[in-house]
């Protein structure tokens, strides 16, 4: 049975409106690499931030040195500061629903992230989310030695909550990298969900289990693996 559901955060349970990344696309452009905003949710989507910046400043420019890439990570955390002071948020269409079902049911619902732990805290803050009622706990790439696709996270989530098989977590995420986590933690369940960073395509080239449209979709999956184990 499913004991566990570890989710992304910002385009899976939080609308953001992607301001993560457009503030990513903004310090990589005042670095002097100039991309899309669909070739940073393709090359940096899910991953830990500085670790993004790195991956695409470097794909884009491979002459970039490792100072630039640090002041553009830099300048991405003074921007991000500043546009979360402004920013409006909502939780993603279905979540309160679904995260209350899933408490009701005594399933724990982690949440995991490649923010850092300042910038998820924020998020849950503007939500009013409170820690045992609408999530279990927060893990994020700034508390684990690996992001991203390494386990690390699903990892120490499953410590927290007195978890010991893998099969029994389901993990639940809008980009490719997410969906590696899950494998690479041998997650029983990995559900992709198009509401965020990557498009249908780009997640069934992680092979997840099943591929959904909308949280409330999640319900009946998860009821469904937790009666078939």
């Amino acid at each position: 049975m499913i004991k566990m559901v570890v989710f992304d955060m910002a385009g899976t349970v939080v609308d953001e409106g992607n301001v993560v990344y457009k503030t990513v696309q903004k310090a990589l452009k005042h670095g002097g690499v100039d991309v899309t905003l669909e070739q940073v949710l393709a090359d940096g989507a899910g991953k830990e931030k500085s670790k993004a910046i790195s991956d695409i400043a470097l794909k884009y420019d491979p002459a970039v040195d490792s100072l630039a890439i640090e002041s553009m990570y830099q300048d991405f955390m003074v921007m991000l500061d500043h546009a979360y002071e402004e920013l409006e948020i909502s939780p993603m269409s279905g979540a309160d629903e679904v995260l209350s079902e899933l408490r009701r049911r005594g399933i724990y619902r982690v949440l995991n992230t490649g923010y850092s732990k300042k910038t998820a805290m924020q998020l849950v803050t503007k939500l009013r989310w409170k820690k045992d009622r609408e999530y279990d706990d927060i893990i994020t790439a700034s508390d684990v030695p690996k992001a991203r696709p390494y386990p690390d996270m699903i990892f120490m989530a499953m410590e927290l909550m007195g978890i010991s098989d893998p099969s029994t977590v389901a993990k639940v995420g809008d980009s490719v990298i997410d969906i590696e986590e899950g494998k690479n933690a041998f997650c029983g369940f990995t559900v992709g969900i198009t509401t965020g960073a990557h498009t249908r395509e780009q997640l069934a080239s992680a092979h997840p289990d099943v591929i959904i449209d909308k949280l409330t979709e999640l319900l009946p999956l998860v009821i469904r693996a937790s009666v078939s184990r």
